[in-house]
């Protein structure tokens, strides 16, 4: 319980602020960026970021190493399995088991989130990570792989969702793009690293349980390293002006995790910087906890808008279908690496790494909108010449393959990194843990319904139709974008929360 001393000071702090619907001179500074320089050691924000990546970098190596391993357990000369005889709805169960864990993962992030808190549920999915590894690698028959499979995805979904978040609430507001957006670079590195792995072991009998077993150690390194840091400062923070423990100290062990997590060049600001933190939560509300009901009002309706928003148009833009359509457009171009469809995932994964490499350098210093706009315009422009080649242009496939690359670039430095980077930006604290999770159902549910219908509309419509489908639905999230996202560039989440919301 917090003191009574303190406890009603922080409440009616907010309740001036919220009842005058203005902010008056004495909370000025908190808003208008007149606060604490956040001193940091580089050095320091080294590993509060690396170990909550590493949940981003086994999701991508799963997506990589699964294309090699569905290849190997169909052999039946190398698969080492007298199951290897799949249909199609087994393959599919294999490749998507993962993805109906991660929705699972994300609805369970909803209940568990902000009572577990950032680490822990960091934790439990390194666990998940490693539980799944393990029996995929190990199974031996199909039921089991496919629950692995489910397991692991569960710890998929745990990890996109407490990652960002335990990322942005750690990170200095200077380097808090760079960093968020590195997750995705991290994510691509993992699905590069898992094509390439994949393309070692596909011809070695049992190989698929190399490449799933692979993933074990990072999963371990993971945990501990989870372990061994602190819990997020803004999160203990928000359980104490909710009553949620003792507000004196919450309050120490908040400066305490800033001091480790800032490193020694924070010095003794870290106490004068968590009362700021303190004093700005109260100011805007958070002392409530956030209910069912107040998700869809205000400022929490607009934070929902936007993240949900932005991870809808992520994917129902076509990134799944246009890299599963890779392979047949470099083919038609004449590329004999095309033949090769791991071949061909590793040269798209390393344009994916290049160019979120290039977003994560000029993110904090563009900002985030002039991202969003000017990539997914790319993306629109790139849709509409795939829908042309395969309606008009059929002689002209590098056409087709300039439209490719030029679709994967701009994804990568739109969508790709920045949708993350907003969805874990955008939500005000006490409603971060649920937000998060349904912007993380959102994005798996629409991935999955894009991945499933693309292949009846195809065969409805014709793969042409589909990509001018695609190219309008881009139109429309330029739309969004522009009138809906606010531009989050060197604003502390506290100031995105008053500014922005």
């Amino acid at each position: 319980m917090a003191s009574d001393h303190e406890q009603p000071g922080l409440s009616s702090l907010g309740k001036v602020g919220r009842s005058s619907g203005e902010i008056g001179p004495e909370h000025e500074p908190l808003v208008n960026g007149i606060h604490t320089s956040e001193s940091y050691s580089a050095s320091a924000a080294i590993l509060p970021f690396l170990f909550p990546a590493l949940g981003g970098l086994l999701y991508g190596y799963d997506i990589g190493a699964t294309s090699c391993a569905t290849i190997s357990i169909e052999s039946a000369t190398l698969s080492g399995i007298s199951w290897y005889d799949l249909s199609s709805v087994e393959v599919g169960l294999i490749t998507s088991g993962s993805l109906y864990g991660a929705l699972i993962g994300s609805f369970l992030a909803f209940n568990i989130a902000d009572f577990l808190g950032r680490r822990r549920e960091l934790i439990m999915a390194s666990i998940m990570y490693l539980v799944g590894a393990l029996v995929t690698a190990f199974a031996p028959n199909l039921v089991v792989m496919v629950i692995g499979r489910f397991v692991y995805g569960i710890g998929i979904g745990l990890a996109m969702h407490a990652a960002p978040m335990y990322i942005a609430e750690t990170a200095p507001s200077q380097i808090r793009g760079v960093l968020i957006s590195l997750k995705e670079f991290f994510i691509v590195l993992g699905m590069v690293a898992g094509y390439g792995i994949g393309s070692l072991l596909v011809e070695t009998v049992s190989g698929w349980r190399y490449m799933y077993g692979a993933s074990t150690p990072l999963a371990v390194i993971m945990g501990i390293g989870m372990c061994w840091l602190p819990a997020s400062p803004r999160w203990l923070l928000l359980r104490a002006i909710q009553g949620k423990g003792n507000m004196q100290e919450l309050r120490e062990t908040a400066v305490c995790c800033l001091c480790r997590l800032r490193g020694q060049s924070i010095g003794d600001s870290a106490s004068q910087h968590v009362d700021e933190i303190l004093t700005e939560l109260s100011y805007v509300g958070e002392e409530k906890e956030v209910t069912l009901g107040e998700i869809f009002h205000g400022k929490c309706l607009k934070a929902m808008i936007i993240g949900a928003g932005l991870v809808l148009f992520q994917q129902i833009t076509g990134q799944p279908s246009v890299l599963y359509y890779a392979a047949s457009v470099l083919q038609s171009a004449g590329f004999s690496a095309a033949s090769d469809a791991t071949r061909v995932s590793i040269l798209l994964g390393l344009l994916k790494l290049i160019m979120t490499g290039v977003a994560v350098v000029v993110v904090d210093r563009l900002g985030r909108r002039p991202l969003l706009l000017g990539g997914v315009s790319g993306m629109v422009i790139s849709l509409f010449l795939l829908g042309s080649y395969y309606l008009f242009l059929d002689d002209l496939a590098a056409i087709a393959v300039v439209a490719l690359l030029l679709y994967v670039g701009c994804y990568q430095l739109s969508f790709g990194p920045i949708g993350w980077l907003m969805i874990s930006e955008v939500f005000p604290l006490r409603l971060r843990g649920r937000g998060l999770s349904v912007a993380v159902l959102v994005n798996f549910g629409a991935n999955a319904l894009v991945t499933f219908a693309f292949s009846p509309l195809k065969a409805w419509l014709g793969a042409g139709i589909v990509f001018y489908v695609f190219g309008v639905i881009a139109i429309l999230s330029l739309v969004f974008i522009f009138f809906i996202v606010p531009e989050t560039k060197g604003l502390t989440l506290e100031e995105i929360e008053v500014k922005c919301l």
